[in-house]
């Protein structure tokens, strides 16, 4: 075992978006790259999403999905995996909350809370973002972030302009 692996499979959630390029296939890229990777099987998917930017709003509409995983990574080592099928399918950051090719986000990780300066799990805006909870949401509604579900805390924001396309 390393620094990078656990003895047992771990469920994890991912939220995955992109507003550059062909959007849905570059989230299917990265979803094929998450179950190609050792220490990671793919359990669940959302539908694909199409939601207004948020943050920085002067950039293009998102695609965004979520994604159900096991593995036998750390969270650290969940994070990395993202970083680097990131860099792999291009992804430059160039300012805060702008455009992307692709976006990886470690939202949850079972039996995990981590707070430091790589990492905030669970996500330290999951609960803000209807953006991330209505594709969570889909595959994961009883999942317990913090002290509410997924469909509790989804419940209390705004998802006008989120429409499911796929």
């Amino acid at each position: 075992m390393t620094d990078a692996t656990t003895d047992a499979m771990t469920r994890a959630y991912l939220g995955l978006g992109s507003n550059v390029g062909d959007k849905a296939a570059m989230l299917a890229r990265a979803v094929e790259h998450l179950a190609a990777t050792p220490g990671i099987r793919v359990t669940a998917r959302s539908a694909d999403y199409r939601t207004p930017p948020w943050g920085d709003t002067d950039q293009d509409w998102f695609l965004n999905a979520a994604a159900a995983i096991e593995t036998e990574l750390t969270p650290h080592g969940l994070l990395e995996v993202c970083l680097s099928i990131e860099a792999a399918l291009g992804r430059v950051r160039e300012r805060r909350w702008g455009p992307r090719v692709i976006d990886i986000d470690v939202l949850a990780y079972e039996g995990a809370e981590v707070s430091d300066e790589r990492l905030v799990l669970p996500h330290r805006f999951v609960r803000e973002r209807a953006f991330v909870l209505v594709p969570l949401a889909e595959i994961a509604p009883d999942l317990v972030i913090g002290s509410e579900t997924v469909t509790d805390a989804l419940a209390k924001l705004d998802a006008s302009g989120i429409e499911r396309v796929a």
